[in-house]
């Protein structure tokens, strides 16, 4: 008790009254005590639907340029080789008990398309503008990668609705 005490009195300005701070963190506390995970799922998909109203696939290339230069800084190899395996395993989940008439499975494709990935990284040399050294995908590829996929989601989800 004595610490949130300390903490109160270290969030109120010099005339005693609540900061900015001290009165967005209790404005949360109060919505969280109120609203349930279902409320926020529904502002966020609210939110989603107005900015996908109000932005045009440039936008959505850019920030996904963006996020994609992100993950690229913070993410070697293995972690694009792990997330290609889970994505085919995950795809294999949905499909089980399909025929795949000697098809592939899909787990077996992503796992071999995340190690050719990693195997032509590894092998690229620095003429390669889509790769650095330590086996990052680099921004330019990372982004564009991105601002594809969501841009084909877009266009995807527009035609499912009419």
């Amino acid at each position: 008790m004595a610490n949130r005490n300390n903490r109160d009195n270290n969030n109120k300005d010099s005339n005693n009254k609540m900061t900015l701070e001290e009165a967005r963190r209790k404005g949360g506390e109060a919505t969280s005590k109120n609203h349930d995970r279902e409320f926020y799922e529904e502002i966020g998909r609210k939110g989603g639907e107005a900015t996908a109203e109000n932005h045009d696939r440039e936008f959505y290339e850019e920030i996904g340029r963006k996020g994609g230069e992100a993950t690229a800084e913070n993410h070697d190899r293995e972690f694009y080789e792990e997330i290609g395996r889970k994505g085919g395993e995950a795809r294999a989940e949905q499909s089980n008990n399909s025929n795949n008439n000697g098809k592939m499975s899909q787990e077996e494709a992503g796992r071999k398309g995340g190690e050719a990935r990693s195997k032509n990284r590894s092998n690229n040399n620095n003429d390669d503008n889509d790769n650095d050294n330590n086996g990052k995908m680099s921004r330019e590829e990372a982004g564009r990668k991105g601002g594809e996929a969501r841009a084909r989601q877009r266009k995807n989800n527009n035609s499912d609705e009419k």
